[in-house]
């Protein structure tokens, strides 16, 4: 990997001043996330998820009866179906599956528990459609990692059958934002400082809310029962004490999960697979760590 790769990448997001409205860093992220468009040979098709927008993909050679869940990022707050495009369609055609991304409702209109619900939704739809439990793997980046986690538990807690596999990228577990990496990694991240983070918190949950609260911040919840994990963190940003605790949560709580820490890079750096070639290896390793679980060759 050529330094230049990572260093155009932290160039395209430092190009402009964060966005002050809700609307405008809506707007920013899904012009820096659809700066690569999605390749060609992808079949795009939308859903409607009682009244949720959705968005099925499907790269050549991909196996319909399995499906990749994906809960995009954005700290609860932004992020949409376009941002995320490239980083979901490639990991479909990594993992040879399906993939379903959708758009949950977003703070701080809609507050917590709706991007919660509407994760369940997706998931009681795709059960629904004869989709079983063990040829699910969820994923998300960032808010969408908690995401990931927090519906998992709810499945748990009900006593359903949960997913074959989770996939975390940078995944934000923290919500009391006490990891260590957040004063650290402040000044190699591009992209996640605590005062946003602090916003972002205050935009999504109710102000008399517990912020260790098991299902806005798994980091503090009882993690027994998990199905395996994949962790996928850079070493240079601020949020990489969330992965890590996390990990070491987890595993206390006999869990399976892979922690991958990957040097240079940066929060959610496989969004820029088109242009960093971390990101297309990090996508590839998720994708056959997707297919062992899921019942899928490896080959």
């Amino acid at each position: 990997m050529g330094q230049s790769e990572i260093d155009a990448i932290r160039a395209l997001l430092s190009s402009k001043p964060r966005p002050v409205g809700w609307q405008q860093r809506r707007q920013r992220i899904e012009e820096v996330g659809s700066v690569w468009p999605v390749a060609e040979d992808i079949a795009l098709e939308g859903v409607d998820i009682d009244g949720m927008p959705g968005e099925w993909s499907i790269a050549p050679d991909s196996d319909a009866s399995r499906v990749l869940l994906y809960f995009h990022g954005g700290g609860y707050c932004s992020g949409s179906i376009l941002s995320h495009r490239r980083l979901v369609t490639e990991a479909g055609r990594s993992a040879k599956v399906r993939t379903l991304a959708i758009a949950y409702r977003l703070a701080p209109e809609h507050p917590f528990p709706a991007a919660l619900d509407d994760a369940f939704s997706a998931w009681r739809f795709l059960r629904s459609s004869g989709i079983a439990a063990g040829h699910i793997a969820v994923g998300g980046d960032s808010a969408g990692g908690g995401l990931t986690v927090a519906l998992i538990n709810r499945l748990r807690d009900a006593g359903e059958q949960v997913p074959g596999c989770a996939w975390l990228i940078s995944p934000w577990t923290d919500l009391t934002l006490s990891g260590a990496t957040l004063a650290t990694r402040d000044a190699v991240d591009p992209i996640i400082h605590r005062a946003y983070l602090a916003e972002l918190a205050d935009a999504y949950l109710p102000p008399d809310m517990d912020r260790r609260d098991a299902r806005v911040s798994p980091l503090f919840a009882d993690l027994g029962g998990l199905p395996p994990v994949l962790i996928q963190v850079g070493a240079c940003e601020t949020l990489l004490e969330d992965s890590t605790r996390f990990a070491a949560a987890a595993g206390a709580a006999n869990v399976a999960l892979t922690l991958q820490v990957w040097p240079d890079m940066i929060h959610a750096f496989p969004m820029w697979n088109a242009h960093l070639e971390p990101g297309r290896r990090a996508l590839a390793e998720a994708g056959q760590f997707i297919r062992r679980q899921l019942g899928r060759d490896t080959g």
